[in-house]
């Protein structure tokens, strides 16, 4: 059964930035993984572990969103750069998210999704909502990564 508001999933395999292919927030985790530990690895230190956990929630996030309101995963991808990791995911929704919570507010009476928007909020830098030439809209965030064997 659908839930009442959710458009019609149209995700179709998308192919990450390392060619893996990406239909699930588990796969979209799995490449986001994968791209870290490429990058942040022994020769040039590890990630840290908690940030790490943090983009792996917005990636779940983002792409749990485009799965369930965005009718489908349109484009998936991630680059490393110097200081973290830049993320892009597209659906094919042009609907925006309603509202941007501050970090760990929630409005009274709240009815409307989860946690899901505010946690993005909360965690990501750099945050972009571009609408798409034929539909749909692409999310870019920033997520810091710091080598574990950097001093807070």
């Amino acid at each position: 059964m659908r839930e009442e508001g959710l458009a019609p999933a149209r995700s179709v395999p998308v192919r990450g930035t390392a060619g893996t292919s990406v239909t699930t927030a588990a796969a979209a985790r799995a490449h986001a993984r994968a791209v870290v530990d490429a990058r942040w690895n022994p020769s040039t230190g590890p990630a840290r572990e908690e940030d790490v956990v943090d983009l792996l929630l917005v990636v779940s996030e983002l792409v749990t969103n485009a799965l369930r309101h965005g009718g489908g995963l349109a484009g998936f991808g991630m680059t490393p750069v110097r200081d973290g990791v830049r993320l892009a995911v597209r659906d094919h929704s042009d609907t925006v998210p309603a509202e941007v919570c501050g970090p760990g507010s929630r409005p009274a009476g709240h009815r409307v999704g989860g946690y899901g928007w505010p946690l993005v909020v909360r965690l990501a830098r750099d945050i972009a909502i571009e609408k798409q030439n034929g539909g749909g809209k692409t999310i870019s965030v920033f997520m810091p990564i710091r080598s574990a064997d950097r001093p807070a």
